[in-house]
């Protein structure tokens, strides 16, 4: 049977292993110890809260499939997001007919329900470092292991990463470093998120707002107590998505600082003074957390005659969960094919 290697446990991952299926035997190589990246979740105080990707959507038909099979605790986030202006201006959005998914546990339950769909073998706290390519595909770890032969690699870590992985490559020829320079010149950004609880209520026509202009502190607010199960009643939790250029200017900050700021530009926008003292707060840093771009795919497809595959939010070219998934299932068809 053929073995493909699967290099980073998001969505993107699992959604090459899902689409493969019973064609090949799979292994997932994930650096951190859960599956799932940006669809992550934080737990404290009983509340439950999404802390990277806040919902799943999709107005293509096949993902929405995937996601509806994952139905074990699968709820719909309810409100409409409305958006705001750099001068704080908040406006109604359009109407969204798309549900907006996640999970009673939080979104970082998809990561864990698709590595079960999949049936892929799993290796966790396994950092791939090195590749090498001989007459087929070998991985190491950073602790000098060496798993393989694989007949076909994938690659789905963020571009930075992934074009690291391209230039350390034991692989000759003009296409490693073609697609090594030109994965590496896919643009990425870095972005605080931080939670913000209460304890009251904050009553709002909207679960979200988003920054329709890019052009102030704030790119994105939520409240959790919108998703089912999240927040206890009579609770507030926010989570507040920083624009791109003042996570960058902050993100080696103290949680404090980053936090007390954050709260009092919360207040400011939603005009709520008592916002500025939150009970708690928890700070998350992604430093590759979006792209500003996608990589071509006519190029990425030189790699294919060498049994190399790509998938992720980069491929797609939009820092999407559903993109992610989206691009794992192509690239799993283009492997089957």
């Amino acid at each position: 049977m053929t073995r493909i290697a699967v290099v980073g446990g998001g969505v993107a991952g699992f959604g090459v292993a899902l689409s493969v299926g019973d064609d090949a035997e799979v292994t997932v190589f994930e650096r951190t110890e859960r599956v799932g990246g940006r669809a992550a979740t934080h737990e404290r105080d009983d509340c439950v809260y999404d802390v990277g990707a806040n919902y799943v959507k999709s107005d293509d038909e096949r993902v929405s499939r995937v996601i509806r099979d994952l139905d074990d605790g699968l709820v719909e986030t309810e409100g409409p997001v409305w958006t705001f202006d750099a001068d704080g201006e908040i406006s109604e959005g359009r109407d969204e007919e798309t549900p907006k998914w996640t999970f009673r546990d939080g979104i970082g339950t998809l990561g864990k329900r698709l590595c079960e769909a999949s049936d892929a073998t799993v290796r966790t706290d396994t950092r791939i470092s090195g590749l090498r390519r001989d007459e087929a595909w070998y991985v190491e770890d950073a602790d000098g292991g060496e798993y393989g032969p694989w007949d076909a690699l994938v690659l789905t870590p963020p571009a930075p990463i992934t074009a690291s992985l391209l230039d350390l490559a034991e692989w000759e020829g003009d296409v490693r470093r073609e697609l090594r320079e030109h994965v590496g010149h896919v643009p990425y950004r870095p972005i605080l998120t931080v939670a913000l609880h209460y304890s009251f209520e904050i009553e709002r026509p909207y679960y979200a707002l988003v920054n329709a202009d890019k052009d102030h502190e704030v790119g994105w607010l939520s409240r959790e107590s919108c998703k089912p199960g999240h927040v206890p009643d009579g609770e507030s939790l926010l989570v507040v998505q920083m624009a791109p250029d003042w996570s960058a200017s902050r993100y080696e900050d103290d949680d404090f600082d980053i936090a007390t700021d954050v709260a009092d530009r919360t207040a400011d926008l939603l005009s709520k003074h008592p916002l500025a003292a939150p009970d708690w707060y928890d700070v998350i840093r992604w430093r590759d957390a979006l792209p500003n771009g996608g990589a071509d795919k006519n190029v990425l497809r030189q790699g294919a005659a060498s049994d190399l595959f790509f998938a992720g939010d980069w491929v797609a070219g939009e820092g999407r969960v559903h993109r992610a998934l989206a691009s794992g299932l192509e690239t799993g068809d283009d492997l089957r094919d």
